[in-house]
């Protein structure tokens, strides 16, 4: 006999899974963590639940509590789904590609430049809902909380990893596609006192070193490499390796998506 009402199958979410049993397994190990673990992770209902008290407790202070930045971000993330889906993505991103990274939760709860991007995230909801003065907040506080500076009107997609996230600037009309990796320093600024849009396009699957500094409304072409402490002055093509002061093509990118790679060193003979 078929049910006439049948429930409703369980919706499987691993990467929440995975973090509620290594949250156990933590509080149990280590006592001192334990009422953390509960409070962040063991005692929400959802990974959104947790995200949610996770950039209350990170950035909240004295100009706005603890609790009413949680009803910011909670709202957020109940009028958008995209902001828990960009998450998990970027959570994901962040444990495949970082060797130092032993679960999913490790980022989640720790790693700045994650945390500074979800924070992000909520501060674009906001200036898009033309609550700018609000979205400038946050952007103060991830400032201040994880030396990280995203401008709210920046566009930055999802599965994205900001390595370290220490000394990262992203400017007001900087694009920053799906899958891109940034290390620490990375600059997407502008070139001047222009204004208009005037800040980096940074197209998939391309990976950006430490210290890197690209400037203009310019493009670096998806799946594309840029060394470490260079400045990009000029349009990249995609899948090429450019890298000096100023920058200059040194070769392909070296395989098919570099962001997933993380190789950031060049093959060439003049590097043997």
């Amino acid at each position: 006999m078929v049910d006439a009402n049948p429930k409703p199958k369980a919706v499987v979410d691993p990467v929440w899974s995975s973090m509620l049993t290594d949250a156990a397994e933590w509080a149990k190990k280590e006592s001192a963590l334990a009422s953390w673990m509960h409070a962040s992770v063991l005692d929400q209902r959802s990974f959104e639940d947790a995200l949610a008290y996770l950039i209350s407790q990170k950035i909240g202070g004295t100009e706005m509590s603890d609790l009413s930045v949680y009803q910011v971000v909670h709202n957020a993330m109940l009028s958008d789904a995209s902001i828990g889906e960009s998450a998990r993505a970027d959570l994901s991103a962040t444990y495949d590609r970082d060797p130092a990274c032993t679960s999913y939760l490790e980022p989640f709860l720790y790693f700045k430049g994650f945390n500074a991007l979800q924070a992000y995230r909520i501060g674009h909801w906001l200036w898009g809902h033309d609550r700018t003065f609000l979205a400038k907040y946050f952007q103060s506080r991830i400032n201040s909380v994880f030396g990280v500076d995203i401008h709210p009107a920046a566009r930055i997609g999802k599965g994205i990893m900001v390595d370290h996230g220490t000394g990262v600037v992203i400017g007001e009309t900087a694009v920053v596609e799906d899958g891109v990796s940034l290390l620490h320093g990375v600059t997407l600024g502008g070139t001047g006192k222009e204004t208009g849009d005037r800040h980096p396009k940074i197209r998939r699957g391309t990976m950006i070193g430490a210290g890197a500094t690209v400037l203009g409304n310019i493009e670096v072409g998806e799946c594309s490499r840029v060394g470490a402490g260079s400045v990009v002055l000029k349009n990249v093509a995609k899948n090429t390796t450019v890298a000096g002061v100023p920058a200059k093509v040194v070769g392909n990118a070296g395989c098919a998506q570099p962001a997933l790679s993380m190789d950031q060193r060049f093959y060439s003979e003049e590097y043997d």
